[in-house]
């Protein structure tokens, strides 16, 4: 892969080899480069984003995207996905993890029984997990990765602490946080990062000052 590039919240562009994969693009600013897939976690207005895809998606684009909103999205090429699936298209090699809230107080934001997801992408040789809306969950024990893409916002995902806890069950060698800037969660300030970086030490910040990270 030749880098990853941060676009805002959740979002994310991968590019590798002439290849544009984006993760829940949302508020992308022009001009843009044409999607060869598109991943959608889950079908909240901040990771599903009708407008963002019909600027990205040409007739050639493959949409990913839980089952239980295919019809959100008018495009030919549309995959329902399921969690612990899977994928194999266009070159792509796609594993789901379940995305989910288990803290007491978000468990009506991302309930378990809706099937939503992260991704673990494998471009390039390198294996990316994003890891949607979620809480920490077990689901993630062990997973190995080259970076771990991790929301850390504390209203609707993790907390700081509890994404601290996550990123040291994964074996990545780098982790980010996300979800955390444009709609400021609990946790949505510097020291939330300062903490991260100081309790985890394969922690990077990928951000507008630092947009892009590079393998």
């Amino acid at each position: 892969m030749e880098f990853v590039r941060w676009l805002g919240h959740a979002s994310f562009l991968f590019e590798n080899e002439g290849k544009n994969i984006y993760v829940d693009p949302y508020k992308i600013k022009k001009p843009v480069k044409k999607a060869h897939a598109i991943f959608i976690t889950h079908p909240h207005f901040d990771h599903l984003s009708p407008d963002d895809i019909k600027l990205l998606a040409d007739n050639k684009t493959k949409i990913f995207v839980p089952k239980d909103s295919v019809d959100k999205i008018t495009h030919n090429n549309v995959i329902g996905v399921e969690p612990n699936k899977t994928y194999d298209e266009s070159g792509l090699k796609i594993a789901t993890i379940p995305a989910y809230n288990t803290a007491k107080e978000r468990l009506s934001m991302h309930p378990k029984e809706n099937k939503w997801v992260g991704y673990i992408l494998d471009i390039g040789g390198k294996r990316v997990y994003h890891a949607g809306d979620t809480d920490e969950v077990p689901e993630m024990d062990g997973l190995r990765v080259d970076l771990a893409l991790l929301p850390m916002g504390g209203t609707y995902t993790m907390t700081t602490d509890e994404m601290i806890r996550a990123a040291k069950k994964i074996k990545a060698k780098a982790v980010a946080p996300i979800h955390y800037k444009m709609l400021l969660g609990k946790d949505g300030s510097s020291d939330a990062e300062k903490k991260f970086l100081k309790e985890v030490k394969n922690g990077v910040i990928i951000d507008e000052e630092n947009p892009e990270f590079h393998f």
